[in-house]
């Protein structure tokens, strides 16, 4: 059976997170910052061949330009969700997920709660430590079972 190819969107999220994540490291001051270590930032060449003709760049910068414009906010809502944790003490690439997966959830109006989860899901087994895909999750279902119930506003 032929391997499936992974979605444009899936390698933009990669990207996006590896950019972002580089950003805890490197804060900047202006978009035009951002940019640029976007532009540094290359893409794989087995994300290349898996979607040759996927607009990963594209997504993925407007999931970076999307966090980082709204990190405040963002980071708000981490903070109301994950029972007791400072943001401080959030390891960075469970920050970073949470980031992104809460970007998508609160802003993206065609991205389904259930893919963001699953989606960041996918980045903390790639990225995270053993627990990391349990901690994002909590978190990410209780957000995603306020903007069900109406309690969060989202787009």
């Amino acid at each position: 059976m032929p391997q499936k190819k992974k979605g444009g969107r899936r390698t933009g999220r990669r990207r996006a997170f590896e950019v972002l994540y580089g950003l805890t490291f490197a804060p900047v001051e202006t978009m035009d910052d951002v940019r640029r270590l976007f532009k540094m930032t290359p893409e794989r060449n087995e994300e290349l061949e898996q979607n040759p003709d996927g607009n990963r760049s594209e997504f993925a910068w407007t999931l970076v330009s999307g966090v980082w414009s709204n990190t405040e906010s963002i980071d708000e809502t981490v903070t109301k969700f994950s029972q007791h944790w400072k943001i401080k003490r959030i390891a960075r690439v469970e920050l970073t997920i949470l980031r992104l997966a809460l970007y998508e959830m609160l802003h993206v109006d065609d991205v389904p709660l259930k893919v963001a989860i699953n989606e960041a899901i996918e980045l903390a087994k790639r990225f995270g430590d053993d627990n990391s895909k349990n901690f994002i999750n909590g978190i990410l279902d209780a957000v995603a079972k306020a903007i069900e119930n109406g309690e969060l506003r989202v787009r």
